[in-house]
């Protein structure tokens, strides 16, 4: 079920709540196994076919992290890391082999494409963050109920944010609604959860009519004029921001509910001044992950400036492809691995650019490579550029003002997170947040809802 359904808002998280909040206060032990339930039961309500292999793949991984402080042989964690990746593989990249596969003269192999189960690189990425702590000694290990919410817990299993471990094993053992900010939490988490659903409804799912036609026609090998070139770019450019940071703002205040503390996912990217600070603040859990996982692991800054250039190239090219199976992915990727290293080698020649300079070519360039990650194919994208690069006919009618408003509601003001624990607690304030609730109810009922751009990935 989607947060922003009726299904969810209206039946499944009030049932939730008062389930989640009488297991607090007469059965304290029985609340973890219930929120692993309810996670269990949010999970299979998309797909119930799917819930069988996030149960393998928990009770697979547990297995293996119980028996993996014991071992002495040293293979157990190498079979166990590409375990986790050939079932990603399997599930998301088989088609994109093959279709790589049949570009070599004389190969001809049929097209096999699996359903994605959802979630399936969120989940992977925490089996493999945990696994890789536990084997550096880092972590400890847990009992399966603990785990499986670590894994499975409902706010943040579709799409993230990445969570580290030891960013809320800890918080499994508090009694949430004991403690003496519980009601501001509570509070805090219905502001969030509100602020996420508006930035959805109001300012991302609008701007998908502005883009969607554009990249479509591109796709279908019509000719895109600049009007509609520009329009469906920066349309995008705000569109995900608001689906994805909507999606966050939700997740964060959903665990808040439930007495969870996540980790941010946004810092206003689009105020960026390089591309280095983008990435600092864009996907932020994601962007920490490839770091430490993998632009580290193969060598980081630590071997030399070409070690240092190429691990970030390899590192947001792979980057790019888990964000899609497709070589318009792996191009947006490259394109940020090569710009990053460019930044590198810039500092490192002691070069330096005005802030203002900086956001403009940092913006350009996002905006510039968003039409890689959105195109089906090259040829759409190439469609889009001719548009933008002024090669195709001018065209009139661009929708300025829907863009104009998402421009400057990203840009300008602090994130939500900052903006609700800026907010002193009211009744006005909560009466304001009551009305903003129901308006968001009666525009959900009016119109069809669409599914979070990040599901797919």
């Amino acid at each position: 079920m989607l947060f922003n359904s009726f299904v969810f808002l209206l039946a499944f998280l009030p049932a939730a709540l008062l389930l989640h909040a009488a297991a607090e206060r007469y059965r304290p032990q029985a609340r973890l196994p219930l929120l692993v339930g309810l996670s269990f039961v949010f999970y299979a309500w998309w797909d119930w076919r799917f819930l069988p292999l996030l149960l393998a793949s928990i009770g697979v991984n547990w297995l293996v992290a119980r028996a993996l402080p014991r071992d002495r042989t040293g293979w157990l964690f190498p079979v166990a890391l590409a375990g986790n990746l050939a079932v990603l593989g399997v599930f998301k990249y088989l088609g994109f082999l093959t279709d790589l596969a049949d570009m070599i003269p004389g190969i001809d192999l049929p097209r096999i494409d699996l359903a994605l189960p959802l979630g399936i690189s969120f989940f992977t990425f925490h089996h493999i963050m945990y696994l890789t702590d536990l084997r550096a000694g880092r972590a400890p290990s847990f009992g399966l109920t603990r785990y499986a919410l670590y894994i499975a817990f409902f706010p943040q299993v579709l799409a993230g944010p990445l969570v580290r471990w030891s960013e809320i094993m800890h918080q499994f053992e508090e009694r949430p609604y004991a403690r003496p900010d519980a009601a501001e939490r509570i509070g805090r988490g219905l502001m969030l959860l509100t602020v996420g659903l508006s930035k959805k409804v109001f300012l991302g799912d609008p701007l998908s009519v502005y883009v969607n036609p554009v990249f479509q026609a591109a796709a279908a090998g019509k000719a895109v004029t600049m009007a509609e070139a520009w329009q469906a770019t920066l349309g995008f450019t705000f569109q995900i921001y608001f689906d994805f940071s909507g999606y966050t703002d939700m997740a964060l205040g959903l665990a808040l509910l439930f007495g969870i503390v996540l980790p941010q996912n946004f810092d206003v990217p689009y105020r960026a001044t390089s591309l280095r600070d983008f990435w600092r603040r864009w996907h932020m859990t994601l962007s920490r992950f490839l770091r430490d996982y993998l632009y580290i692991a193969m060598g980081g800054n630590r071997r030399g400036l070409a070690v240092q250039v190429g691990a970030l190239f390899a590192t947001m090219t792979l980057g790019g492809l888990w964000h899609g199976a497709g070589l318009t992915f792996v191009a947006w990727g490259a394109a940020h691995g090569v710009g990053l290293g460019a930044g590198v080698l810039w500092r490192r020649a002691g070069g330096r650019l005005p802030h203002l300079l900086g956001w403009a070519m940092t913006a350009g360039f996002v905006v510039l490579t968003w039409v890689l990650f959105r195109a089906s194919s090259f040829e759409a994208a190439l469609a889009i550029y001719k548009g933008l690069f002024g090669l195709a006919p001018t065209g009139a009618g661009f929708k300025w003002r829907t863009i104009l408003i998402a421009a400057a509601v990203a840009m300008i003001g602090p994130t939500a997170w900052a903006a609700v624990h800026r907010l002193p607690p009211n009744r006005w304030l909560a009466a304001a947040f009551a009305l903003l609730f129901v308006v968001v109810l009666l525009k959900i009922g009016d119109d069809a809802n669409y599914e979070f751009i990040y599901f797919q990935f």
